[in-house]
Order: structure tokens, then C-alpha cells, then sequence
């Protein structure tokens, strides 16, 4: 059956691993399951290409959890391990006026934007924030409302500020409803904007842009056609009016969920700051 899902844990079962694609499970705060694909030759077949991809589940991140600070901590731990050296740029992907797409930009507010402050701060007091690694961070907007292609937007600041990675940070779309709101994917291996309704734009991703490109996003919608083919075993036709369906708490999953990825982000960027430093920012 077909399903339209942003998530590599829902294209590949450990019991029928691919030739090429390795599996691997661990975490505390999270249950998290790395996919390691070699190649792109499975592109086609599974919709994911090259790359690593981290999934992290838990409960539902519209609710405070009593080791949320465990939560940030372990996937800032993860988000760590896909970025190089240097300067990162940070950019929000989506719409902040549709609330199910506007994780992206309501993380990338909440970025520790360093980047300035070497050239802006002199005094030796403040050696501490010129030590912080340069980040900068944008939420540029979709082609609707600024009539510019994100990857066009994303890759002309790369070649002005020419950071040594993009964390791209964006909603996505799953096929099962027990991951709406609940998880988190990491991956290394780029994005298509709009990819899980349909709407996919140009590629974000180091063949694109020449530089690393690490996504990371909450699944927020999952279409009615997907919900029926998976609870109901009804091969739905294509021709039949679709829609894509939300949680009703929708408003407050999007702000919490972008809160903790900016935490995850920070911390991940911004090793000598503690939690509470980073909680201190909002």
C-alpha cells in the first residue's frame, strides 16, 4: 500500500534490512533508532537516499516531561554528532502563519545568534561570548509569500556568510498517528521542503548547497488517506478527496516541540553553556 511519510523508521523494518541499510537502537530519555544507508540505490524504492538518519520516540512533546532537560540533552547529543566544525547557519523552514508548519520558524527565533559578536564586542570581559562558536539563524519564509525558493534564499546567504554546515529545521509528515507530535528525526542527508504534502521544493542538501546539510523536524500532519490504508486495510483511490489531519492540540505541540529542538540546537552548538543557560535565553 502506498503511505506518504517524512520518517526513515517508517519506510525500513528491522526484520527485511535492505542490502546497504544497517539498523542500530539505543537511548535513555528517547528510544532512538539510527538507519545508516551506504548508498543511494534504495532512493527510488524507500524515498530516502544516502545519508544517517536518527529517530527519536517518546511521548507526546506537547506536554512538559519531568526529564525534559534529559530529553535536550540527549538530542543535542545526537544533533552533535552530524556537525563539523565552524560556523553553522540555522534556518527555519515553513510557515509560521499555518501552524502546523511553523516549527521551523519558531525554532529558528529561539537560536543563540553569535555570528556577530566577534566583530560588534572588544572588551576582554566579554571573552566568554566572542568564545561561542558564530551562528546565525533565519526563518526566510515560503515561496508563497516571498516569491523566492527557499533553496534559492538558503543557498545565496551560504555563499555570503559561508558557514561550514546548514541545520535545516522543519515539520514533517508521518503514516503512523502514534508519531504525530511524539517524534523527532535527525538526518544528514538534506531536505525537500513541502516533500510530505505534496508540495516539495527544490532540494536543501550538500549536492545542492556544497555543504552539510543536518534536518531536523516533528511530524505534525498525517494525510486521511494514510490513516485509512494503515487502520482499516482499505486501498484507498487516489482520486478520492484527501486531507491532512493534525492534533487538536496542534497549537501547543508546535510551540513545545520548537522549543525543545532549540534547546537540542543551542546546546548542541554551544557546548560550554549548561541547560539552565540555555533555559535562561527564552
Amino acid at each position: 500500500m502506498q503511505f506518504r511519510s517524512d520518517l526513515a523508521v517508517e519506510h525500513i523494518t528491522a526484520e527485511k534490512l535492505p542490502l546497504g541499510v544497517h539498523m542500530s537502537k539505543r537511548g535513555k530519555a528517547f528510544e532512538i533508532t539510527e538507519i545508516i544507508i551506504d548508498s543511494d540505490d534504495h532512493k527510488r524504492s524507500m524515498g530516502k537516499g544516502k545519508g544517517k538518519y536518527i529517530t527519536l520516540e517518546g511521548g507526546s512533546l506537547s506536554r512538559f516531561s519531568d526529564i525534559y532537560e534529559d530529553m535536550a540533552l540527549e538530542l543535542s547529543d545526537e544533533i552533535r554528532r552530524l556537525i563539523p566544525d565552524g560556523e553553522i547557519f540555522v534556518a527555519g523552514l515553513g510557515n509560521r502563519d499555518i501552524t502546523p508548519d511553523a516549527i521551523g520558524p519558531q525554532a529558528a527565533e529561539k537560536i543563540l545568534a553569535t555570528r556577530h559578536l566577534r566583530s560588534e564586542i572588544e572588551d576582554d570581559d566579554e571573552a566568554f561570548l566572542t568564545s561561542l562558536r558564530p551562528v546565525s539563524s533565519l526563518a526566510g519564509g515560503v515561496l508563497g509569500q516571498t516569491g523566492i525558493e527557499t533553496a534559492e534564499l538558503i543557498g545565496a546567504l551560504c555563499r555570503e556568510i559561508k558557514p561550514a554546515a546548514v541545520i535545516a529545521v522543519d515539520a514533517l509528515a508521518c503514516s503512523d498517528i502514534s508519531r504525530l507530535g511524539t517524534t523527532i528525526q535527525i538526518s544528514d542527508s538534506g531536505i525537500s521542503p513541502g516533500s510530505g504534502v505534496a508540495n516539495a521544493r527544490k532540494e536543501l542538501s550538500a549536492a545542492t548547497l556544497g555543504i552539510p546539510v543536518i534536518a531536523v523536524g516533528v511530524p505534525t500532519v498525517v494525510d486521511m488517506h494514510t490513516i485509512v490504508r494503515s487502520l482499516a486495510d482499505i486501498d484507498v483511490d487516489d482520486d478520492t478527496p484527501n486531507m491532512m489531519v493534525t492534533p487538536r492540540d496542534i497549537d501547543r505541540l508546535t510551540e513545545r516541540a520548537a522549543q525543545l529542538i532549540a534547546f537540542g540546537i543551542n546546546l548542541a552548538l554551544q557546548p560550554t553553556l549548561t541547560f539552565d543557560d540555555v533555559r535562561g535565553l527564552f
